[in-house]
């Protein structure tokens, strides 16, 4: 598994969109100023997100896009997955081909791990990064370290 840009630039500006909202849409234009990140690029992005649900767009002056559901019921393998980002740290895309048409001698570690790691996305949720993870850390734990 590999998370790249795309799925990093996705949670970092829907966490800029919680932030800047104040309950009105925000432009990504702005998003783009304050995280430097590529208008065209976030115009890709969000384009994936709203056909996900995550946010809304808003047309006309003052417009933009708002966060469509609250902020506790968004996690960050949700908007990850929005973006087409795969969450998946085996060779074979969880087909258990790897070797020919069987699984590898490692396929059920890394099965494991992409579950491990699906599961700790899943249980972040936006309003955990805004305003701080420090309530749920044992939480974390006990999903990291729990038995498969």
């Amino acid at each position: 598994m590999r998370l790249t840009t795309k799925g990093r630039f996705a949670v970092t500006a829907m966490v800029d969109l919680a932030l800047h909202s104040d309950g009105a849409p925000v432009t990504l234009a702005g998003v783009s100023e304050r995280q430097l990140i590529s208008l065209s690029y976030l115009e890709q992005l969000f384009g994936r997100l709203r056909r996900h649900g995550l946010v809304e767009s808003v047309r006309g002056p003052g417009g933009g896009y708002c966060i469509a559901r609250a902020l506790d019921k968004i996690s960050v393998a949700q908007i990850i997955l929005a973006v087409d980002e795969p969450l998946d740290a085996t060779k074979c895309a969880g087909k258990a081909n790897c070797k020919g048409n069987n699984p590898c001698l490692t396929h059920n570690l890394w099965t494991d791990l992409t579950d491990k790691i699906y599961s700790y996305l899943e249980a972040i949720t936006l309003d955990q990064l805004i305003y701080g993870q420090e309530k749920s850390s044992e939480q974390y734990a006990r999903i990291m370290f729990a038995p498969a």
